[in-house]
């Protein structure tokens, strides 16, 4: 028996000196090299010290309770050591800044987004910094409105026309030239100009349009006249291929918007029967577009909104 409690004591006694003899537990984190890695004091005898000069990098992972309750009962280094860890990899925090930089973005309002750089309005991709103010103009004011004047209508398709020769900076700088050429454009009375007018139109160096073409106009003219007394109106005729609703695309890039399409081609065909001239599809799909029978602005410019808005009215023809 006293041998048994004899060994039993020096069990205990050789355990203990064992454990006297083992080192120390070693910190996760060599402390030697937290200075050069993460220049922060770290401080045993302040409890403050705990993760006060991570608590930003803590507070993105408060989700996490696990954490939390873990970071609790472990010893002091324990805890530096899991913060050094989640904040060690520092590749999602610097993307959290520009997350939350898009997401303000997003929330601009929409005024603000077509005004990308310094103001400048998004148009259309075809035109740019070098286009003609008159150009501009015509994109920003009239190129995708519905019209509805005959008148206007008119001028729309005479001018269409003459894009076989010139291109629209052309045409729209002689734009005022035309109307009192052409009385603005007014049906009834091109109809009736004779040869007299003829000649003084094809003599003016100014306008620079030849014979043949004035006479397409004052033929067309005359071919409107007879719709007018059909229809009741130019306008109500031509809108009638649409259903009297600007068809509304919604194209992203140039290269999506067609020269050409099946309506216009339809179109083009009936007023070549009707005695028009000058009147191919590409033509007839210009005509469409400047008169906003279709609206073809891109939908990344700040035009094509209004122009929707404009053909989604209730229409009345008057």
């Amino acid at each position: 028996m006293f041998f048994s409690n004899m060994s039993k004591a020096n069990v205990r006694k050789h355990v203990m000196e064992k454990k006297g003899k083992e080192k120390p537990m070693e910190s996760p984190v060599p402390s030697k090299n937290l200075k050069k890695i993460y220049p922060i004091g770290f401080q045993r005898s302040s409890s403050s010290l705990s993760l006060s000069s991570l608590s930003l990098s803590l507070s993105q992972n408060s989700n996490d309770s696990s954490i939390t309750d873990h970071s609790s009962t472990t010893p002091l280094e324990q805890r530096i050591s899991l913060a050094l860890s989640l904040i060690a990899p520092h590749h999602e925090q610097r993307e959290f800044v520009p997350i939350v930089k898009n997401v303000r973005q997003s929330r601009q309002p929409q005024q603000q987004q077509e005004h990308p750089n310094n103001g400048e309005l998004r148009r259309c991709h075809w035109v740019t910094k070098n286009s003609d103010k008159v150009y501009i103009s015509f994109h920003d004011e009239q190129w995708g409105v519905p019209v509805y004047d005959d008148n206007q209508l008119f001028e729309l398709l005479a001018l269409s026309g003459m894009l076989m020769d010139y291109n629209w900076t052309e045409i729209l700088k002689k734009k005022e030239l035309y109307r009192e050429a052409f009385a603005g454009f007014d049906s009834e009375i091109v109809a009736k100009m004779g040869d007299k007018e003829i000649n003084e139109v094809s003599s003016n160096k100014a306008i620079m349009l030849v014979e043949s073409r004035i006479r397409c106009i004052i033929h067309n003219a005359k071919c409107i006249q007879k719709i007018v007394r059909e229809y009741g109106s130019f306008s109500s005729f031509m809108w009638g291929y649409v259903n009297h609703k600007p068809q509304i695309n919604k194209y992203k890039y140039p290269r999506n918007v067609p020269l050409r399409t099946p309506k216009a081609e339809a179109i083009s065909k009936d007023l070549l029967k009707r005695g028009f001239r000058f009147v191919g599809p590409v033509i007839v799909y210009s005509f469409m577009q400047a008169a906003g029978l279709t609206i073809d602005h891109l939908i990344g410019c700040f035009r094509h909104k209004e122009c929707v808005a404009l053909a989604e009215r209730p229409w009345r023809h008057i």
